[in-house]
């Protein structure tokens, strides 16, 4: 990082501004420091980080950690973000729950609500909206309130698509093609409203607060009621022109008919809702959350087979992404718990060994570290990043290269 802060700055003012966020960003990622390791990790003289520390003390962005004596050199004080120093909030729009989430400035959960419908429609989820998020931003303190910089919306890139799969008549999710959600939770919030892909959103948690995503370039997978993904490249999650990179669920790959040439999209196989269907159909559990679902003991069964089919979908779509982009490592997260994620990993990896891989070089597949709330996390972290990012990206934590 020394000597970052020359590559921006025309003005003096923006340049104290790109340090200030790159002092936090360091903050942010390595914890405590004291002022002269500030220095040393950033370039910046003595002088200049003293000067932006105390501006960032005084706006209350950070705080003093108790000093810390040393038997060798002078006792130093580290400097810490002040968790109440900035809020963010987080709302996830999926296709059978509203997830809201506030953050502190660590990225931690200090409030959580979540709303299950069996289908997104428009005027249920906004009617939830009305209900919900200004109570939950009212019962912050006077003090509190005014930290929360924004929010951050998590929700699919098509949420009028796939209806079929869903069971519904594809006219009951149109409404929300005309709908500015932006503008909708910007009303009731008065606060600015950014949107992502929710997949994309649940990568970035990975980036930032999960310990599985370590490489400079990498495909993400969640598996939730519809399989999506992210994309990291060089180090920084890439969302595309669009900002739907990484939408591994329209790939097609073979149809489960097995029809000579038959194909279909990814997210009617690796997909969720299957299960999700089946456990439903066996008179387990209706509405409630699919990972709590798949590790009864009763769908034990039905998880298995469940996998059967979608390991290897997932494992041929992977292999066309590492075909096109020389992926270092893929990242698998999902609505499941950790040892129901970890079987489906295990599956998938199983499922590639059985594919011809001629041509494409090596790559690690790991197991996402955030589970369930990643979508409405990323969602919630994102709005942070994007104000104090020193280059408004999001940039992987640590590279393994470098760890």
């Amino acid at each position: 990082m020394q000597g970052e802060h020359q590559i921006r700055g025309g003005d003096q003012l923006g340049l104290r501004a790109y340090n200030k966020r790159m002092i936090l960003n360091l903050i942010r990622q390595e914890g405590a420091l004291p002022k002269a390791e500030i220095a040393r990790l950033t370039g910046l003289s003595a002088q200049a980080v003293s000067v932006i520390v105390n501006a960032l003390l005084k706006e209350k962005l950070v705080r003093k950690e108790k000093k810390v004596r040393g038997k060798v050199g002078q006792p130093h004080t580290p400097i810490a973000l002040n968790p109440n120093g900035v809020l963010s909030l987080g709302v996830k729009i999926g296709r059978r729950s509203l997830e809201l989430m506030l953050v502190n400035f660590h990225g931690e959960a200090i409030d959580y609500k979540r709303f299950a419908y069996t289908a997104p429609r428009q005027a249920e989820v906004s009617a939830l909206l009305q209900r919900e998020l200004p109570p939950l931003l009212q019962s912050l303190d006077e003090a509190l309130a005014q930290r929360v910089i924004g929010v951050g919306v998590a929700m699919p890139g098509n949420l009028s698509a796939w209806t079929d799969v869903m069971g519904l008549n594809p006219a009951e999710l149109l409404d929300w093609d005309e709908v500015d959600v932006a503008a909708e939770i910007g009303g009731l919030t008065g606060l600015p409203v950014e949107t992502y892909n929710d997949a994309t959103a649940a990568c970035a948690a990975e980036m930032v607060l999960g310990s599985a995503l370590t490489f400079s370039s990498a495909l993400y997978i969640y598996v939730g009621t519809f399989i999506g993904g992210g994309v990291v490249i060089n180090g920084q999650l890439f969302e595309g022109a669009q900002r739907n990179a990484g939408a591994i669920g329209s790939l097609p790959v073979p149809a489960r008919s097995g029809a000579a040439g038959a194909q279909e999209q990814l997210i009617r196989q690796g997909s969720l809702f299957s299960l999700e269907n089946d456990l439903r159909a066996a008179g387990i559990g209706d509405l409630g959350l699919i990972a709590e679902l798949a590790r009864d003991p009763r769908a034990a069964e039905a998880f298995a087979e469940w996998r059967r089919r979608a390991a290897p979908p997932i494992a041929q779509a992977i292999a066309a992404a590492v075909s096109v982009i020389d992926f270092e490592g893929v990242v698998i997260d999902a609505m499941l718990h950790p040892p129901q994620l970890e079987a489906l990993v295990a599956d998938v990896r199983a499922a590639l060994q059985k594919l011809d891989l001629t041509g494409i070089s090596p790559f690690d597949i790991r197991q996402g570290s955030i589970g369930p709330k990643a979508r409405v996390c990323g969602a919630a972290i994102l709005p942070l990043i994007r104000q104090f990012s020193p280059d408004q990206q999001l940039l992987v934590k640590k590279i393994a290269s470098a760890a």
